[in-house]
């Protein structure tokens, strides 16, 4: 028998997430399987239907565990891969974490809506989300049908959390999504759901379809503030940020640490948090960073994403186990304290 929890999260919309994404220590992103079986030509963790998943369970309790306790962590972010296709990890998951108080925010493509009403394990997780992002676009069209869309909208909105549809940011992907959120829910959908239309990543498999031709002056680049909130993967992979390159395995080693316990998952996030130059890049920005003199060439150098030049920051920088001393001063400046 499903048990269904009491509803005690309140909605989250897409600004009220982002406002918690950007502060220091509010919230962390659960990284529960690299599977998925979509299998979108442009997807930026190159999830496909045979990716691994989670296999070591005590330390995925572990994780969990340790976030369910933490009091600074108020939103718990649940991606992948497709979170759905690991039944038992997102139940565990969402049980322990809502139990906690924390409010979660799942993204999915909505592959698990092929009946007419969702399993009851399904609703159950629906049922404990603040918020769904729900992702469509041309790329999902050969494995998500129209119908089976609007059975993911209506199977979210039925069971309380806001909606959010994200899809990428062009006229015919908009006006689906405006269509489909009318069949759905009426003309008033807007009072349930609403829209984010979204730049295409080039990262993972997105890299072979799109590009970024605009180039920015590595000084005209502010605080990113992804590096104020870490990420931790099913396996024990956790991350200075969500990068989705770096969630792969790929960039600076200091963007990541390996764990096996909750000891170790709360070493390396006070450790990222306590990292003086992810702190300046997070806080101060590329543009005061950009001054350093290790640094300085950087400021006129054209990049395509921050990221970009994050990386080559990290690259020329001492390591943190012998932080630069201008960059420490730099981050004792900071008015936020770490919790």
């Amino acid at each position: 028998m499903t048990v269904m929890a009491p509803r005690t999260n309140a909605r989250l919309t897409h600004f009220e997430i982002e406002r918690i994404r950007h502060t220091r220590r509010r919230s962390i992103l659960l990284f529960l399987t690299d599977r998925c079986p979509v299998g979108c030509r442009h997807c930026s963790v190159d999830s496909r239907a045979d990716s691994p998943t989670i296999r070591d369970f005590a330390l995925f309790e572990e994780i969990v565990g340790w976030i369910a306790r933490d009091g600074g962590f108020d939103v718990v972010g649940i991606s992948g891969g497709e979170p759905f296709v690991e039944r038992r990890g997102l139940t565990l998951a969402c049980r322990r974490l809502s139990a906690a108080g924390k409010r979660i925010v799942v993204f999915t493509s909505g592959v698990w809506a092929r009946q007419t009403r969702a399993p009851g394990w399904i609703r159950e997780v629906l049922d404990r989300c603040a918020c769904v992002y729900l992702s469509t676009d041309a790329f999902h069209g050969s494995q998500i049908t129209d119908a089976q869309f609007v059975r993911a909208v209506r199977a979210i909105v039925a069971a309380g959390p806001w909606l959010v549809v994200q899809g990428l940011d062009d006229a015919e992907t908009a006006a689906r999504i405006v269509r489909l959120l009318t069949e759905a829910l009426g003309p008033d959908w807007r009072r349930m759901a609403e829209v984010n239309l979204i730049a295409p990543l080039t990262n993972g498999r997105g890299a072979s379809i799109f590009s970024r031709e605009a180039r920015t002056a590595g000084a005209s680049f502010g605080p990113c503030t992804l590096v104020r909130n870490p990420m931790v993967r099913y396996d024990g992979t956790v991350s200075a940020c969500c990068n989705e390159s770096v969630i792969m395995g790929f960039g600076p080693a200091r963007l990541r640490r390996r764990v096996d316990s909750a000891g170790d998952l709360a070493a390396a996030v006070g450790a990222f948090h306590g990292d003086p130059l992810l702190r300046v890049i997070g806080e101060t920005g590329f543009g005061g960073l950009t001054q350093h003199p290790l640094l300085r060439d950087l400021a006129e150098e054209k990049f395509g994403t921050n990221c970009e030049l994050c990386w080559k920051v990290l690259a020329r920088m001492p390591d943190a186990g012998r932080p630069d001393r201008l960059v420490a001063a730099m981050a004792a400046l900071q008015t936020e304290d770490v919790p």
